[in-house]
């Protein structure tokens, strides 16, 4: 039991200097759940995403939401017990490096790495889209979407040099006006008794059981993106074996109840039977929401849901720029990346991996630009779903080392619903795995067997087979540095 925390020490972390100074007990848990859950975008998806699984799935669409709370509920209660034994800084990197063994582990830091940064990058193609639709909207200005990308991206680096705590207050505040405004939405759709009478048709099994919500499903997982990342905050939580397992349990019931109830009120505006057809014909517009919101609500809640989206856009982009930061800084830690990407601002923020983060960002929205790719069906997609597939497996990879800590070590005081959950919780992963693998022309709109939807397919497992090989070679050329890896406290 070499790498549990000590007994006498049930609290390692909670006060005294951090390794490379990041700034302790900065963060509550109120603010770690609103880094979490900007992460995951709130009306991005109900706006921006949702339409396309109610164009697919059907009107049943809003219990892939429920479902996916489920699972990663169940991941969370063994991953949760897991973050109380192990001292890890590092996310899911760390945590595998632990439970796995390093050469396992560096292959799920690579694409740990890998993953959030394409996730995050790609939704600049999004965020510019709709920036531009908003200011066009006002002002009748039309600029192409990498102006705005550009800008956000300058603006997500200065907010993560400057503090995480400043970020949190940041996206709070949009958080929390996102919410407000589906909520107006949601008290105007049902006042006015929505399209055909309000009713709870959705979660019946005739709508549940149906081949469109099986194609769908993983967009309910993809929809959590980033509620595992409050273990990489534990650093600077206060009293993180209490603050980070609740802000991850609170993430995760908001996250599905806000989803699965804004997507209903979705199908009570267009009709149960009617809301399908509805969402597929608005799908090359993108309006869907929004004409359902002024038919119900008027332009002016139109008007508020087209900045607010930008907004939420820009709050995720801020969590998952953090995210990544925190990855950067303990790869650069352990000697697996540059020295100098471990150094910390004068405000106690990871600086260089900032700036690496903010560089790679602007590169690939140039290069976009340069190639003319479409802004959402290219380079949200391409970037998007190798990210998507990669944070599934490592989900998947970490139930199975949860699994194994806690056989390894049957004499810790563990609950006895840990490893069933777990392993419950892991065979759900794999399933979507396979579902996200199988569907994939759902989520590029390419034909199945084309060689682009084949190219990212194997771009995660690649990534973690090259993290594999690099470990190997550490462990035979340079095995002090070996020694480091995933144990970058």
């Amino acid at each position: 039991m070499a790498f549990t925390k000590p007994a006498a020490d049930p609290q390692p972390h909670a006060s005294g200097p951090s390794p490379a100074g990041l700034k302790k007990n900065s963060l509550g848990t109120r603010d770690i759940v609103f880094m979490l859950v900007s992460a995951a975008a709130p009306l991005t998806i109900v706006v921006g995403v949702s339409p396309l699984a109610l164009a697919v799935g059907g009107a049943g669409a809003p219990v892939i939401y429920l479902a996916a709370a489920l699972g990663l509920s169940l991941f969370a209660v063994g991953f949760m017990a897991l973050t109380r034994h192990i001292l890890s800084y590092s996310g899911f990197y760390g945590y595998i490096a632990k439970t796995l063994g390093r050469v396992t582990g560096l292959g799920a830091g690579f694409t740990a790495w890998l993953s959030y940064n394409g996730i995050q990058i790609g939704l600049y193609g999004l965020l510019g889209i709709q920036a531009n639709l908003a200011v066009k909207q006002f002002t009748g200005l039309d600029l192409p979407w990498w102006v705005y990308a550009l800008i956000s991206i300058a603006a997500v680096h200065y907010l993560g040099w400057r503090g995480i705590d400043v970020g949190a207050k940041v996206v709070g505040v949009l958080l929390t006006l996102e919410t407000v405004v589906v909520v107006i939405l949601a008290v105007a759709v049902l006042a006015h008794g929505g399209a055909q009478g309000i009713n709870l048709d959705s979660f019946t099994p005739d709508a549940i059981f149906t081949p469109g919500m099986a194609a769908v499903l993983t967009m309910g997982f993809s929809a959590f993106m980033g509620f595992e990342s409050g273990a990489l905050y534990r650093e600077e939580a206060r009293d993180p074996d209490r603050t980070v397992p609740r802000a991850t349990y609170i993430s995760i019931a908001f996250i599905g109840a806000f989803y699965a109830f804004a997507v209903w009120v979705l199908v009570q505006a267009g009709g149960f039977s009617a809301i399908q057809a509805f969402a597929g014909e608005h799908l090359d517009t993108g309006d869907t929401a929004y004409v359902l919101a002024g038919t119900f609500a008027g332009d002016w809640l139109v008007n508020l849901m087209s900045v607010l989206i930008v907004t939420s856009i820009f709050a995720s982009q801020l969590a998952f720029h953090n995210t990544i930061n925190r990855y950067t800084l303990s790869l650069g830690r352990e000697g697996i990346f540059p020295a100098r990407l471990a150094r910390v601002s004068r405000h106690f923020t990871p600086g260089n991996a900032g700036v690496l983060q903010t560089v790679l960002s602007a590169v690939f929205v140039i290069v976009g630009a340069a190639l003319a790719l479409d802004p959402f069906t290219q380079f949200v997609v391409w970037l998007n779903s190798p990210g998507i597939i990669g944070i599934l497996v490592l989900q998947a990879l970490m139930g199975v080392g949860v699994v194994v800590f806690f056989i390894r070590h049957r004499g810790l005081n563990t609950r006895w619903y840990v490893i069933p959950s777990t392993v419950l919780a892991t065979a759900v992963m794999v399933g979507v795995i396979w579902l996200s693998v199988t569907n994939i022309q759902y989520l590029t709109g390419i034909p199945a067997g084309d060689p682009v939807n084949t190219t990212l397919l194997v771009i995660a497992p690649v990534t973690f087979a090259l993290g594999l090989a690099v470990a190997w070679w550490l462990k035979k050329s340079r095995p002090e540095v070996f020694g480091r890896i995933g144990h970058s406290e």
